[in-house]
């Protein structure tokens, strides 16, 4: 099967993806990842405000078969959160890198996504 992975994103092993965007990095799950989910019933996020270091938990997505943690791919402060997600859980699944985006965080320091995995990097270990 395969997977949508864009390129200008960069990829943690737990299947989150990151795009930043003038100090802004907005954050989502893979399209990997949603398919191994199955369709997604509930999302827990967190609050705007609320800081995060990287790789720290922030979330949890839930599934007809699973739940799992969500991790942050770099440290600061949430921004925005997808309130969307609230009600329509579901976008997660249909649209992982558009309208299924979960939150924005201001970078503590962006040389962090240099140390997550490339498209490339993130598409042979899913393989």
């Amino acid at each position: 099967m395969s997977f949508d992975i864009p390129d200008d994103r960069r990829y943690l092993e737990s299947h989150e993806w990151a795009h930043e965007d003038d100090g802004t990095v907005r954050v989502g799950i893979s399209d990997f990842a949603q398919d191994e989910l199955g369709d997604v019933v509930f999302v827990e996020l967190p609050d705007e405000g609320d800081e995060l270091g990287q790789e720290e938990e922030f979330g949890v997505v839930e599934s007809i078969k699973a739940v799992s943690d969500l991790y942050a791919p770099v440290s600061g402060e949430v921004t925005a959160v997808n309130e969307a997600l609230f009600d329509a859980p579901e976008l997660v699944n249909e649209e992982p890198f558009d309208d299924g985006w979960m939150l924005e965080i201001d970078a503590d320091d962006a040389d962090e996504l240099e140390e997550l995995l490339t498209a490339a990097e993130y598409e042979d270990q899913i393989a």
